[in-house]
C-alpha cells in the first residue's frame, strides 16, 4: 500500500526543449600540392589526406581526399584512355550509369558543364535528395586521361543536416578541378 501511495505522485512540470541543431566549425579554406606520383595534380585540402583507394578493384592511380573531421570522402579515379576511341566511350558510358544509379533515391540531378581556367570542360553533376553521393564530376581530353571524383559522407545523417559541409567541400572541389593539371 505504501507503494502504491509513493509511486503515483503528480507528474512534474514538463517543458519541451527547442528544435537544435549539430554545430558544424568549419575551418577556412587553405591547399596544398599532391604529392608526385600521379599522372596528374592538384591542390587540395590542408585539412584532409590523400589516401591510396583500398578497394580490390582499385586502379594504381585510384586516391582518396579523406577529411577526418567532416566524415567526408572525395573518392578519385583515372585511367589512361590509350588512344582507344571504344575505351573512350566505355569510360564516358560508365561515369554516366554510376551517377544514374542515384536516380533511385535523387529528387533532382543538375548536371552543368564548366571550364577551368587552365582551359578544360568538367561535367559536374549535382544530386539532390537523400544520396549517399551529392556531387560527382569528370573531365577528360578523350585521348588519354579521364579524371573522375564523387564525394560521399559515410554517415547516415540526412543530407539537409550536412548541407553546410556539402558547400564547404564543394568550394575545395572546384579548387581542386580549376588547378587540375595532367603529367
Amino acid at each position: 500500500m505504501a507503494l502504491l501511495t509513493t509511486g503515483c505522485s503528480a507528474p512534474a512540470d514538463f517543458t519541451p526543449k527547442p528544435k537544435g541543431y549539430n554545430r558544424i566549425d568549419l575551418p577556412p579554406h587553405a591547399y596544398q600540392q599532391l604529392a608526385p606520383g600521379h599522372p596528374y595534380t592538384f591542390e587540395y585540402s590542408r585539412h584532409a589526406k590523400v589516401r591510396r583507394d583500398s578497394s580490390y578493384l582499385a586502379q594504381p592511380h585510384w586516391i582518396n581526399v579523406i577529411y577526418p573531421q567532416l566524415h567526408a570522402n572525395i573518392q578519385i579515379t583515372y585511367m589512361d584512355v590509350q588512344n582507344d576511341p571504344r575505351r573512350f566511350s566505355k569510360l564516358m558510358e560508365d561515369a554516366r550509369k554510376l551517377t544514374a544509379k542515384h536516380q533511385i533515391k535523387a529528387t533532382a540531378i543538375d548536371e552543368s558543364i564548366i571550364k577551368t581556367p587552365n582551359g578544360m570542360r568538367v561535367a559536374v553533376f549535382e544530386l539532390s535528395g537523400e544520396v549517399p553521393s551529392q556531387f560527382q564530376f569528370y573531365t577528360t581530353d578523350s585521348t588519354r586521361h579521364f579524371f573522375r571524383g564523387a564525394l560521399y559522407f559515410p554517415t547516415a545523417t540526412a543530407n539537409d543536416s550536412l548541407a553546410p559541409v556539402i558547400d564547404y567541400v564543394k568550394k575545395d572541389i572546384v579548387q581542386l578541378l580549376n588547378t587540375l593539371k595532367y603529367r
